[in-house]
């Protein structure tokens, strides 16, 4: 009887992503090498965003990608992702408990009127742009998981709804 021998299941770390990043997809290598942390050339990975791949379909345009960034810079600055970590400079009894700066609540307040040109934060689009866009969630697990109103969504109808948000943003943001 024999026995087959297997590779050993180390990797090494300049072997790039791990196989769990690289089944989920969206990757690309950078064309040029740039410096690593020890200043060794290297060519490193990125992920390939929603947003991105949409503008190589050419399903959006590029004040509509442009519009799509604006309200992920303002989401990230007005800290809504729940998976966000708080500041440890300060030992509150509650992230609740933390004051809102006043950049952080000039970017709530633009978020919250972002939603409202949307028609509402529970809106389809609304809904999209809060989970695909702000927490960066893919458009597909936006459709399965969350959708609107708790039904799942056909990757088509999401995309579709995607696109109408971020038409409705290029023209909030006048882009």
């Amino acid at each position: 009887m024999s026995r087959i021998r297997r590779k050993p299941l180390h990797r090494r770390e300049d072997e790039g992503p791990t196989n769990e990043r690289r089944r989920k997809g969206d990757l690309e290598i950078l064309p040029a090498t740039i410096a690593d942390e020890r200043g060794h050339p290297a060519r490193p990975f990125r992920a390939v965003d929603t947003l991105e791949r949409m503008m190589r379909k050419r399903s959006i345009s590029p004040e509509m990608r442009q519009a799509g960034e604006d309200f992920q810079a303002l989401f990230a600055l007005a800290q809504l992702d729940p998976l966000q970590a708080p500041d440890l400079r300060r030992v509150p009894q509650a992230v609740r408990d933390l004051p809102l700066g006043l950049r952080q609540a000039e970017a709530r307040k633009k978020i919250w009127n972002a939603l409202t040109a949307l028609g509402g934060a529970s809106s389809p689009a609304g809904s999209c742009a809060w989970h695909v866009l702000g927490c960066q969630w893919s458009l597909k697990e936006w459709a399965l998981r969350q959708g609107w109103s708790g039904r799942a969504l056909s990757q088509e109808t999401a995309s579709g709804i995607l696109i109408g948000a971020l038409g409705v943003l290029r023209a909030f943001y006048g882009l």
